[in-house]
């Protein structure tokens, strides 16, 4: 009997503790950020068009996080925390992120703290993540490219490497 719980407990339990959620239907990881692909997407309380819109997105590529699936439908949440369901035809895999900070934040030049910045970005701007590593992440926003600290953005987790 020892034996057995010895093995359930060392061997299996690290494998279900460590086993990654997939969506049964499009068998990509959950949670993942996606982005909202066209400027209004509506969002309803439940996954069909049958449901009453809950929230109108109104901003192109702005970041979510997909927490559910159901068929076709995803249900995502934003970056106040509130949750609805999206058709798939209205995400895109493309990543984004958003200034989540309440002040303005240097774009750096380099991914160092003594770099010099090359925009100011303001909180709720639309950034394109081209990479992110360890802390730094290299992103682009109205004309300019630089790098900003990983977790002043929401649209990426902690330790993410995105390329």
């Amino acid at each position: 009997m020892r034996l057995i719980l010895y093995f359930l407990i060392i061997v299996l339990f690290p494998i279900f503790a460590f086993a990654q959620t997939v969506g049964e239907d499009s068998g990509l990881p959950i949670p993942r950020f996606v982005s909202l692909r066209g400027e209004i997407v509506y969002a309803r309380t439940g996954p069909g068009t049958r449901y009453p819109i809950k929230w109108v997105y109104e901003k192109e590529n702005l970041p979510v996080e997909i927490v559910q699936e159901f068929d076709t439908w995803r249900k995502v949440r934003d970056i106040d925390g509130e949750e609805a369901w999206v058709h798939q035809s209205l995400l895109t895999g493309r990543r984004f992120a958003i200034l989540h900070d309440t002040q303005s934040l240097p774009l750096l030049k380099k991914p160092q703290d003594d770099a010099y910045a090359v925009a100011l970005v303001e909180p709720g701007v639309i950034l394109s993540i081209i990479d992110c590593e360890n802390k730094w992440c290299e992103v682009s926003a109205m004309g300019f490219k630089g790098f900003i600290y990983s977790d002043s953005i929401w649209g990426v987790y902690e330790g993410e490497r995105i390329q």
